[in-house]
């Protein structure tokens, strides 16, 4: 495994003891927008991988959600740049349902090539490297490899979607499409786990599906894990530019099952035109 892989992970868990520890005892919750919490463990977590980030691989741009713009600016011109997301589902952790998530993921020359995600509230840690392979970690250290499903046929899919971002309707199309069933879920990082463990089939998010520290991690596994992650239009993610939202939503499948959902969203979008 990379060793730039084992660094994310071990700075993805450092985090994680940080954000339970939080998690344990009362917090504060402010607003940085409307539906968009953040509390002391977001800031505290970020801050620590930041950190850590910048004394083990300097000159690399560390692109952090709770991070001042300023910080990062002029990123898109880096060879390889680190994207955190250092409480992935913070509205789950104000929730207390343990659906939230830590997520640093590397991006090179333009392409997610590793990723870690540890979920604190679960105890377990996922980490994959493009071309190399996902795992999930024991505290051990012990590793066991991650693989999507091999489903080839809609009919009988299982698919996470967002519990916050309009679950009904995409609940409405995922059962459009004879999918088995549509399973809300918080964190993208946490959904793009499921996928990659081979839990459920796929994960969709036809609309906004946030920033780019919200993908990089997630599609790292999941492709490395032997799935496919693009924006719900089956384009690639380009993490070399200055923009960072995903304005075009996420598509996370087993790959055998991509081309099918991208056509399937490709007629919802037309059939509202």
């Amino acid at each position: 495994m990379r060793k730039e892989a084992r660094l994310a992970l071990d700075v993805a868990r450092e985090a994680a003891a940080l954000v339970m520890g939080v998690y344990a005892a009362p917090f504060d919750v402010e607003y940085k927008g409307k539906d968009d919490p953040v509390t002391r463990a977001d800031k505290e977590a970020n801050a620590l991988i930041v950190e850590r980030l910048g004394r083990e691989t300097p000159g690399v741009p560390v692109v952090a959600e709770e991070s001042d713009p300023a910080h990062y600016a002029g990123f898109a011109s880096a060879g390889a740049v680190w994207f955190v997301d250092p409480l992935d589902g913070t509205r789950e952790f104000v929730a207390r349902n343990g659906e939230f998530a830590v997520m640093i993921g590397l991006a090179e020359k333009g392409r997610a090539t590793l990723g870690a995600i540890v979920a604190p509230a679960w105890g377990r840690a996922f980490v994959g490297v493009v071309g190399e392979g996902a795992w999930e970690i024991g505290a051990d250290g012990s590793e066991r490899p991650l693989h999507v499903t091999s489903r080839t046929d809609l009919a009988g899919a299982t698919i996470v979607v967002s519990r916050s971002r309009a679950p009904a309707r995409i609940e409405a199309f995922v059962a459009s499409i004879g999918a088995a069933r549509a399973v809300p879920f918080g964190s993208s990082g946490l959904k793009g786990v499921l996928v990659a463990t081979g839990d459920h089939d796929a994960y969709i998010q036809p609309g906004r599906a946030g920033m780019r520290w919200d993908a990089c991690a997630t599609e790292a596994l999941v492709v490395a894990a032997g799935g496919a992650c693009t924006d719900a239009y089956g384009d690639a993610f380009d993490y070399g530019t200055a923009d960072i939202e995903n304005s075009r939503g996420l598509l996370a499948s087993n790959g055998r099952l991509q081309a099918a959902l991208v056509d399937a969203l490709r007629r919802r979008r037309e059939s509202k035109v």
